[in-house]
């Protein structure tokens, strides 16, 4: 098992990326309104504020999408989808997807007899 997190720069696209979850057969995923680091600093902390300027033009917001894949082999089926609906994830400004093993779950899967 995986823990899939996917963090959305672009908000708009959330129905294409939930559309894209369906499409690979994630079951169901957790859906967290975030704020990048940067944009924190530049606007609530005052010793950053002459950062303004650099930071026009990103997102201030982001959505953080989190997944327990049970089978593994659907991870790189999510990762072509949300290439495809996001464009290139190597590049920046679109999104950061990484998985971290999971060694234990229990209250999402029917428990196997």
């Amino acid at each position: 098992m995986k823990l899939l997190i996917f963090v959305l720069n672009k908000e708009e696209l959330l129905d294409d990326v939930m559309a894209a979850f369906i499409e690979a057969d994630v079951p169901g995923a957790t859906i967290i309104d975030s704020e990048g680091m940067g944009h924190f600093l530049t606007y609530e902390v005052p010793l950053f504020a002459d950062f303004k300027d650099f930071m026009k033009g990103n997102k201030p917001y982001n959505k953080t999408i989190i997944s327990v894949i049970k089978n593994e082999e659907t991870i790189p089926v999510v990762v072509k989808l949300l290439n495809q609906v996001c464009g290139d994830l190597s590049k920046p400004g679109t999104g950061i997807l990484f998985t971290i093993p999971v060694d234990f779950c229990q209250g999402l899967f029917e428990e196997e007899n």
